[in-house]
């Protein structure tokens, strides 16, 4: 029931330098793949490039024969108000799951915001997630 929830993430490993965010976006249009989400964290001299995709395979399998150190996540998103105070309901409802939350980022699609958010046990949560009546995004939306 919940696997229908679970989103593939790529998190691909890049050098922090000038160029480099333009070589991925140029194998994403290379390759016809269309981000559907997409952030980027720093740790010292790298970063860490995570994107939802539409053809997550067809991206993967690019990156990998440019020998960039990628992997997948799974992720789930979480439909939120686009209100003040949506991210306080989410996060407190989450909380009140006892869902922790390793890294969120979120982007606003039509009249919601979608709240994505990797977790321990992604299955799990979106099992917790659902029975409390909080609405997920299905995989359908994001991984074609």
């Amino acid at each position: 029931m919940t696997e229908k929830y679970i989103i593939k993430q790529l998190s691909i490993f890049s050098e922090n330098k000038a160029g480099k965010l333009a070589a991925i976006a140029k194998i994403f249009l290379d390759t016809g793949v269309s981000i559907q989400a997409f952030n980027i964290a720093e740790a010292n001299n790298f970063g860490v490039v995570r994107a939802i995709v539409d053809k997550p395979e067809i991206a993967f399998n690019e990156f990998a024969k440019q020998n960039y150190a990628l992997q997948y996540t799974d992720v789930l998103a979480i439909k939120m108000k686009d209100v003040p105070g949506g991210l306080y309901e989410v996060a407190n409802l989450l909380g009140g799951l006892g869902i922790n939350i390793e890294y969120a980022y979120a982007f606003r699609s039509g009249d919601y915001g979608a709240l994505i958010v990797k977790v321990t046990n992604p299955r799990e949560a979106a099992l917790k997630i659902v029975e409390a009546g909080i609405e997920l995004l299905p995989a359908k939306d994001y991984n074609f």
